[in-house]
């Protein structure tokens, strides 16, 4: 493997330009939006912007290209996603990209990573007990979707989970691990797992047509009018 010092002087040949171009290429990332294809790009700015005097960072490097990671697999899916192309949304050179991840497929893992405030989210919701909490949930579910730093990883999971085995375990792992411990306290009974899966169900299919499908009027709907009616169907879930 090559040294730190000469992946540098690999990446740093002629990229005088490396944060334009990141930020250039993941603003025009439909499946994510304008939002995370800039805070992409600015990751990748900051972590190329010294390249033309002293090596960045080995931190901001490698979190610019996870974040560029991020937005080309949701934006693409994982086949579809080559190292070059994540190289090149990162505004770093190819080799640093196996320099710090090794493979495609290690890179993919961790871009599966979900953030713990998704968890955290779910279960404030879950702590008003069962009045309302249906409506809490899908309100909770609904923020972390829109939050930009959340999207990428999300859509990056449910868009691979039918190709991908990890993806596919990433999700079921949401679905009976995140939920089952963050709602244990209001769905109980012999069939509470049955029922935490079908409010999973309820949940992804939810995110699947309207961040992914952008099923209209559901994907430009306001948060309150989803909530409400959404709502319902989680609570009788819930309710038993």
């Amino acid at each position: 493997m090559e040294s730190v010092s000469d992946t540098r002087e690999v990446a740093g040949s002629g990229r005088e330009q490396a944060g334009d171009t990141a930020g250039t290429a993941t603003a025009a990332g439909p499946a994510t939006g304008p939002a995370a294809g800039r805070a992409a790009g600015r990751a990748a700015g900051r972590a190329t912007k010294h390249a033309g005097g002293r090596r960045p960072g080995e931190t901001l490097t490698r979190e610019a290209i996870l974040a560029a990671a991020r937005v080309c697999f949701a934006e693409r899916g994982f086949d579809a996603t080559s190292l070059r192309r994540i190289a090149e949304t990162a505004g770093v050179d190819q080799s640093l990209v196996h320099h710090f991840y090794g493979t495609k497929e290690n890179l993919f893992l961790q871009a599966l990573e979900l953030p713990g405030k998704i968890e955290e989210a779910i279960t404030a919701a879950a702590q008003g007990g069962l009045d309302g909490v249906g409506e809490r949930v899908v309100r909770a579910h609904l923020s972390v979707w829109d939050d930009v730093s959340s999207r990428p990883a999300l859509m990056t999971m449910v868009r691979s989970a039918a190709i991908h085995r990890a993806a596919a375990a990433r999700l079921r792992e949401t679905a009976t691990g995140i939920l089952a411990r963050a709602l244990g306290g209001v769905i109980t009974g012999e069939d509470a797992m049955l029922r935490t899966s079908m409010v999973a169900t309820q949940l992804v299919g939810l995110a699947m047509m309207r961040y992914v499908a952008h099923l209209e009027p559901l994907a430009s709907a306001d948060t309150d009018t989803v909530a409400r009616h959404y709502g319902r169907a989680v609570q009788a879930i819930v309710a038993g």
